[in-house]
């Protein structure tokens, strides 16, 4: 038996993220949701996701398997309901199946009608879902602090190194091959977990929670703040604050970034910055790929921007600014709110897909990587769905 991780029809709501992934692969916290449920049940975990994305994933083998819904949080309580089911039982709620025992063909499942599969229906009140890409912001405090003790509980950290300035140094985890020197980390406003082989440079200063995850580098004098995610082979400078760098992204200078989500293989030139609050202090909204419409998220709001997109050097992020999958921005003073996927520059224009491919294998040769043939069949995928360019 493994676990299979499923996409339902709200996935959309979490684009331009789940443009190039499945929810599964969505990373906050310290984990993915994919690496959250391997290390919570000890069980292998596969994915089953849109058509077009499948290539980046195993397919799981016919069996009796847990098919859960990838966007559920886990608690405890939920995680003993799911472990504990029968057969042919499932778990529900008003938005449909959370989770359920069966022997379902891969090919043949079905999450529009995922009820359909099971004989048992159990209702199970009080689930949260992730449902929108800047909840990854609002809740990484949260996920930070669980992730922390799932990966660390029973286990001992490596020293920290004497020229290190710890505060709540219990609260600290350093894993195998992570360098760091002549930094203070403060622990006591939360967990600091930092990751195998990561690095911190001399004169950088850290407040918890914070993880920089495996090969991450946090450049010299960086300023960061809670609760921020630097991901696998991230590059963190400047000021950063209550973000969440999914992996492989750089922001590796001066600038400020906060309240924000960034996807991966991003990049932010010299001196970028965001703003994430009105002048105003009032309420901002966003726009919401998945639905076509501006959505309010409260007062602190910075920037969501999808896989493979790049800002020029100073560029000015507005508040609340949404940037889609491989777009090349770049554009005087303060940049438009929403710039589409597979955008060159703010005026409409498009970035060609011959260019965008050959540029992002140029940028994955930076780090020892070359774009793949399920990666280029992906991003052809979207760019052959995009119409109606539309810039507000």
């Amino acid at each position: 038996m493994a676990i299979i991780l499923f996409d339902n029809s709200l996935r959309n709501h979490l684009y331009p993220l789940t443009l190039t992934r499945a929810v599964a692969g969505l990373r906050f916290g310290i984990l993915t949701v994919q690496e959250r449920w391997e290390k919570l049940t000890k069980t292998e975990v596969y994915v089953h996701t849109e058509k077009y994305l499948r290539a980046l994933y195993k397919t799981a083998p016919m069996d009796e398997h847990l098919w859960i819904d990838a966007s559920v949080l886990p608690d405890d309580e939920l995680l003993d309901s799911i472990l504990s089911l029968q057969r042919g039982d499932c778990l529900a709620d008003e938005k449909g199946l959370i989770a359920g025992k069966a022997t379902v063909q891969f090919s043949d499942f079905d999450a529009l009608n995922a009820l359909s599969f099971f004989e048992t229906i159990r209702d199970h009140a009080g689930v949260n879902r992730l449902t929108y890409p800047w909840q990854m912001m609002l809740w990484n405090d949260g996920q930070l602090r669980k992730d922390f003790l799932t990966l660390t509980q029973n286990r001992t950290s490596q020293p920290i190194p004497e020229t290190v300035h710890g505060i709540a140094p219990g609260s600290i985890f350093i894993e195998e091959g992570a360098k760091l020197n002549f930094c203070t980390i403060n622990a006591g406003t939360g967990p600091v977990y930092i990751g195998k082989n990561a690095e911190i440079m001399e004169g950088s200063v850290i407040r918890g929670p914070f993880a920089i995850c495996e090969n991450a580098v946090l450049k010299m004098n960086s300023r960061v703040y809670g609760a921020t995610t630097l991901g696998p082979y991230c590059m963190g400078a400047g000021e950063i604050k209550n973000s969440v760098l999914m992996g492989y992204s750089n922001k590796a200078h001066d600038g400020y970034l906060g309240d924000s989500v960034i996807g991966a293989w991003c990049n932010f030139g010299a001196g970028s910055s965001n703003s994430n609050l009105k002048n105003t202090a009032g309420e901002i909204k966003i726009w919401a790929m998945g639905e076509g419409e501006y959505v309010a998220v409260g007062q602190k709001c910075g920037l969501v921007m999808g896989d493979y997109s790049r800002v020029a050097i100073n560029s000015s992020i507005n508040t609340g600014s949404m940037i889609g999958v491989s777009a090349n921005v770049f554009g005087a003073g303060l940049l438009p709110r929403f710039i589409e996927s597979f955008s060159w520059g703010v005026t409409g224009t498009e970035y060609t897909l011959s260019n965008a491919l050959r540029d992002i294998d140029n940028w994955k040769k930076l780090k020892g990587q070359a774009i793949s043939e399920a990666e280029t069949s992906v991003l052809t995928y979207i760019f052959e769905q995009l119409s109606n360019r539309t810039h507000s």
